[in-house]
């Protein structure tokens, strides 16, 4: 991979980065200030706690994606960036741009996927 797709990947990557911190921080904030004594009723309350809850489940989603994120910044620093990790051989630039943090080849990702489903 030449140093000007490198480039682009790893400003790519840099980017959701800042974005998935940057959200993190604004949650961190307005979850921050909520005051169960707002809330009128029950209903209103276990309302409220749901929302939260799905809140912070997708940040932990988030959390994971932004170790995949550190991950493939490592991996461009390497040189080991766009090789799959399975067959060794180089993943699409359509994968890659799709999903810039993957480390398999479309073709091992379809294996994997496979046996997870045979093992469900």
């Amino acid at each position: 991979m030449n140093q000007k797709d490198l480039k682009r990947y790893k400003k790519m990557l840099e980017d959701s980065k800042t974005s998935l911190l940057e959200s993190a921080k604004k949650t961190l904030v307005e979850e921050s200030s909520f005051d169960t004594d707002d809330l009128p009723d029950e209903i209103d309350l276990a309302s409220s706690e749901y929302a939260q809850s799905m809140v912070f489940r997708l940040r932990d989603r988030e959390k994971f994606l932004l170790q995949k994120i550190d991950r493939a910044l490592a991996r461009i620093e390497d040189g080991t960036f766009g090789v799959c990790e399975r067959c060794e051989e180089d993943i699409s630039p359509k994968r890659l741009e799709a999903r810039p943090v993957t480390t398999l080849c479309i073709r091992c990702k379809e294996e994997q996927e496979k046996k997870e489903k045979s093992y469900g």
